[in-house]
């Protein structure tokens, strides 16, 4: 029998048409960040994690000095292609965060980047936990960008008006996953970092067209943002006349532990 597609966000799918333009002008991780990641989850040689969402494959390799076995999970053609040129050595599964197609107890943490806000959180919590050995932990990051800059905060401006009532990284309801009684996982806490992505004007005009809601618009559309962004960028007193300009991010990273589960020996 057929399977059924995977079911994902509509503009999730718009990912299909602009991975490659993802994978070009996304920002990366910063290293502190992967780093208290790692510890937190314990994460080394010998254990094994599952990123969920990988979307090309950006988070998968900031993982990789960490040591840890990795296993990815994309539920796009569009971004799976791309993972598989950029990270061939990663083994790449077909699948959802609600439907992860991997046995019982076979990860010592589950992580998800850029991505956790897409999914249904009561049954991917589930389905993570059902994946976890005792002792795993998951852990959630989010490149966010800092609108105390101008002109961050009229990027973000732009992108909200096609959100319509669906502003989930702006509204983080998926937190109350995690406290409601039939959670899986304990308390989820969280640690910010802060790093900043450089580049060209044009790159962060690509920057903006790469986000979701932006990408599923169509080319007429698109083209308008651009331009309109355009004019942005020669306006604001940090950008105007500039070849490289530098846009601030914190990184959050939050983390917890399956319920009545000891830390995994370090």
């Amino acid at each position: 029998m057929r399977r059924a597609p995977p079911r994902t966000h509509p503009a999730v799918r718009g990912f299909d048409r602009s991975a490659p333009l993802y994978e070009r002008v996304r920002p990366g991780y910063p290293p502190a960040a992967i780093r208290f990641l790692g510890r937190t989850l314990g994460l080394r040689r010998g254990r094994t994690v599952v990123e969920v969402g990988s979307g090309t494959g950006k988070f998968t390799r900031a993982l990789a000095p960490i040591g840890a076995a990795r296993v990815a999970v994309e539920p796009t053609a569009g971004m799976r292609a791309v993972f598989e040129q950029a990270v061939p050595d990663v083994p790449l599964l077909d699948g959802t965060a609600e439907s992860i197609p991997l046995p019982d107890g076979f990860a010592d943490a589950v992580v998800a980047a850029q991505a956790f806000h897409w999914f249904r959180a009561r049954p991917a919590l589930r389905e993570f936990a059902r994946v976890l050995r005792p002792g795993g932990g998951v852990g959630l990051v989010w490149n966010s960008r800092d609108e105390t800059v101008g002109w961050s905060a009229r990027m973000s401006e732009i992108v909200r008006r096609y959100e319509g009532n669906d502003r989930r990284t702006r509204e983080p309801r998926w937190r109350s996953a995690f406290r409601e009684g039939g959670s899986p996982f304990g308390a989820l806490r969280k640690r910010e970092f802060t790093f900043a992505q450089r580049g060209p004007p044009e790159m962060f005009v690509d920057r903006l067209l790469s986000v979701s809601w932006v990408s599923v618009q169509p080319p007429s559309v698109r083209r308008a943002i651009a331009a309109e962004f355009r004019r942005v960028l020669r306006e604001d007193p940090l950008t105007r006349g500039r070849r490289t300009i530098e846009l601030p991010y914190q990184t959050q990273v939050f983390w917890a532990r399956l319920r009545n589960a000891t830390s995994p020996a370090t």
